[in-house]
């Protein structure tokens, strides 16, 4: 079972889980659109790798980008896209590949539960 953080709490859980990286696995266009978090501004290493296309094509070659990261076993993976299901999978699919993920359940922009990365404020680009 894949463990959800709502993007408020990101900050208060690195202070005491400090081997972490965020993923961001949205489209290019969403980056470019809505912005991208800046998790460098407390400590926390960022990676951009979409899990899909602007044409909701599946990226064919996920998994094998994501190996050429090279991030760290003993690293918890934070997952995020717009508002937490595609990372969600992809926690799921990463965790099968011995990591340990956690997916920040609201996203960047947030869904029904909460407000998002960007609505909370945090580092952005």
């Amino acid at each position: 079972m894949i463990k959800q953080l709502p993007s408020k709490e990101v900050e208060e859980y690195l202070k005491n889980n400090p081997k972490c990286v965020l993923l961001d696995v949205r489209t290019e266009e969403e980056w470019n659109e809505d912005g991208r978090p800046d998790g460098e501004k407390f400590g926390l290493k960022t990676y951009f790798l979409p899990i899909q296309f602007a044409d909701k094509s599946l990226n064919e070659n996920f998994e094998e980008e994501f190996k050429k990261l090279n991030i760290k076993e003993d690293h918890e993976i934070l997952t995020m896209c717009m508002g937490g299901v595609r990372s969600q999978a992809v926690a799921e699919l990463i965790t099968q590949k011995n990591y340990k993920c956690i997916n920040i359940s609201d996203g960047f922009l947030g869904n029904n539960e909460n407000i998002g990365w960007k609505r909370n404020n945090l580092p952005c680009k």
